[in-house]
């Protein structure tokens, strides 16, 4: 039984296929009928520029003008369903259903996947994922940032002290190194929570569900549910992200969910909005970080609706076809081993390219040699070169502006920078008492770190049960340095507006190398230019917004 399509399709099939067989290239490459119900619904990418005025391209536009005014103008829907019909007639002669059974998956679908109830239970979901990233990791911050501020920096102090080192080393390895390279390792726990429960969607097939859900609203945006997963998976990375629109079929689709997905809070921004967040909203902290995601997202749909009508105007972006999978059990090992590796390459960049940053950051801080105030150091006047241009975003000064800018390098070297530029190792080593033995000083260290677990497990059972103590409430924790650091420069407002630039403001480098890679110069040239006009817009939205109502 061969596949046969309605009679007026047909037609055009037949007379379209009649005409690609006149052309011995094109049939060389592709069957003629295939060919032909490729191009009628839609797919030109099948045909070269130089057949733009071809005889086949003719004679598709006046079949598919006829097929549009009998069907409508979906014909990259009514084509496929048609195949489904068949497909669907041949089953229905071949195959004995049982209708009452019911899977379990089917069950659950009835709920995630509802339409109705599909989005606010994503959206609650990712509230529930980052009100768990959040407070689980908070108990660990109070004790690496001691680590690495308190104790590494105190022991690093006598060793140069016992050798008689200058104090030019003791600047650039406690100012530099351990305050660059430690200021970014301290959100270690935070991340690799995040990827726990990206892995944990994947794994229970949540994660298509989330594609399927988004598909009525992307489309009302230009897209389709499918291009929903590539911006998902920028939440860790947003380079991975941008090689994973090759799943998607349509180029055009693809160049609108490339140009989004920087819009995709990656991991690396994650620990700016954690240590904002402590500093000035920390009992709204895991609610700002939701926020900001979901900034991220609405933006990125409101780019997609005016790119789709001015540059893609008329052209189909195709449809979503996606398997969903059954429900599954999520893999403890597998999880860990998701996690462990995504976090342990986080540790190896801060290893190695944080570190050699940190270093040169350092040297920029102190040139010319000998400079007493920061803001006369070559970093502080290029902060203060561009200071002005944000200052009606409220953060006009150049330690702010200076952060950003290396930002562009690296989205983790935002609080590397901050970190050095606001000295947190002297601010803990001047609060210091008379030293402890090594053995005192690590049996501290093992305490510190037996409490912080016992706390996270705590806040993992709270996170999960929103709204719902079980717990007494503990002492507020002492918040970290650079938090105590950044609220003698920003105001709440302020910081709002900073971690919303942050947030939309230009990817790094590695992004843009792909972009360019996959959509070519101009593709990543207009990226940069959306991520720069739009950020500071938004951000000094934010503040002179907030003045006028009276916040600060």
């Amino acid at each position: 039984m061969s596949m046969q399509y309605a009679p007026e399709i047909e037609a055009e099939i037949k007379l379209l296929t009649a005409q690609i067989e006149k052309d011995e290239h094109l049939c060389s490459l592709y069957p003629p009928r295939w060919l032909a119900i490729q191009l009628l619904e839609g797919d030109l990418t099948l045909l070269n520029h130089s057949q733009a005025n071809s005889p086949v391209m003719q004679t598709l536009q006046a079949s598919q003008t006829r097929l549009i005014e009998t069907f409508g103008p979906d014909l990259d829907i009514t084509l496929p369903d048609q195949r489904f019909q068949f497909v669907q007639s041949i089953l229905s002669n071949t195959l004995q259903r049982q209708e009452d059974q019911v899977t379990f998956s089917d069950k659950l679908d009835r709920f995630f996947a509802n339409r109705y109830l599909g989005l606010p239970v994503f959206l609650f979901i990712m509230y529930l994922v980052f009100n768990i990233v959040q407070n689980v990791s908070a108990p660990y911050l109070d004790w690496i940032d001691s680590f690495f501020n308190q104790y590494l920096a105190g022991w690093i102090i006598n060793l140069l002290a016992a050798i008689n080192a200058p104090a030019w080393l003791n600047s650039l390895l406690i100012d530099g190194i351990i305050a660059g390279v430690g200021g970014v390792l301290v959100f270690v726990p935070g991340l690799f929570t995040m990827y726990s429960m990206l892995s944990i969607m994947e794994q229970t097939g949540y994660m298509s569900r989330a594609a399927y859900v988004m598909d009525r609203f992307m489309s009302k945006i230009g897209l389709h549910g499918k291009s929903f997963i590539p911006m998902i998976l920028g939440f860790g990375c947003n380079v991975p992200a941008i090689y994973a629109t090759r799943t998607i079929e349509k180029r055009e689709t693809r160049l609108l969910t490339g140009l989004l997905i920087p819009f995709m809070s990656c991991s690396a921004r994650l620990p700016v909005y954690l240590i904002f967040g402590i500093a000035f909203f920390p009992e709204r902290a895991n609610l700002v970080i939701f926020l900001l995601y979901l900034i991220g997202i609405l933006v990125a749909s409101g780019i997609a609706i005016i790119v789709s009508r001015l540059v893609f105007q008329g052209k189909s972006l195709s449809i979503m076809v996606l398997e969903l999978p059954s429900y599954q059990k999520p893999d403890l090992k597998t999880m860990l081993n998701y996690a462990g590796r995504q976090t342990s390459e986080f540790i190896h960049k801060a290893g190695t390219f944080i570190l050699a940053f940190s270093v040169l950051l350092w040297f920029l801080l102190n040139l010319p040699w000998g400079v007493e105030n920061t803001r006369d150091s070559y970093f502080g006047k290029l902060g203060g070169i561009l200071a002005p241009t944000l200052a009606p975003a409220g953060f006009g000064n150049w330690e702010a502006s200076g952060s950003l800018v290396t930002g562009l390098v690296a989205k983790e070297l935002v609080v590397s920078s901050l970190a050095q530029v606001y000295e947190i190792s002297d601010e803990y080593i001047s609060d210091q008492v008379e030293p402890n033995s090594l053995l005192q000083e690590l049996g501290e260290l093992g305490i510190g770190f037996s409490i912080a677990t016992v706390d996270a497990g705590k806040s993992l059972l709270e996170a999960i049960t929103p709204g719902i103590p079980l717990f007494p409430a503990d002492p507020e924790p002492e918040n970290p340095a650079l938090s105590r650091a950044l609220q003698r420069s920003f105001t709440p407002l302020s910081a709002a507006s900073y971690l919303v630039f942050v947030l939309l403001y230009i990817p790094c480098v590695a992004v843009i190398g792909a972009q360019r890679q996959e959509f070519g110069w101009k593709w990543a040239g207009l990226s940069v230019l959306i991520t720069m006009v739009v950020p500071w817009v938004l951000a000094v939205l934010v503040y002179q917004g907030g003045r006028l109502v009276g916040l600060q």
